[in-house]
């Protein structure tokens, strides 16, 4: 499966937080890289959409969004550093 990258989580990332979630840096539990969330391999499907560590290919977050609801797992990211003043998503 073709992945994108990490810019795709803008939209779906937009409804739990309210800054621009990609420009966050993130840290993967799996091999400790730090980077920003928009580099991240980003895999989406029917079923819901898969973040990949690009240094180690871990599971950094899942995301499953129908109709009424979304869930977010962030089980694969041990620490997530936003700057203060970092633009909202509104602008």
């Amino acid at each position: 499966m073709e992945h994108v990258d990490g810019n795709a989580l803008a939209g779906p990332l937009a409804e739990f937080f309210s800054f621009d979630a990609t420009t966050a840096t993130a840290r993967c539990n799996g091999c400790g890289a730090i980077g920003e969330l928009a580099r991240a391999m980003v895999y989406r499907s029917g079923a819901g959409t898969v973040v990949r560590c690009s240094s180690c290919d871990h599971v950094l977050a899942t995301l499953v969004e129908t109709a009424g609801r979304a869930w977010i797992g962030l089980s694969g990211i041990s620490a997530i550093e936003v700057p203060r003043g970092a633009p909202t998503s509104s602008g």
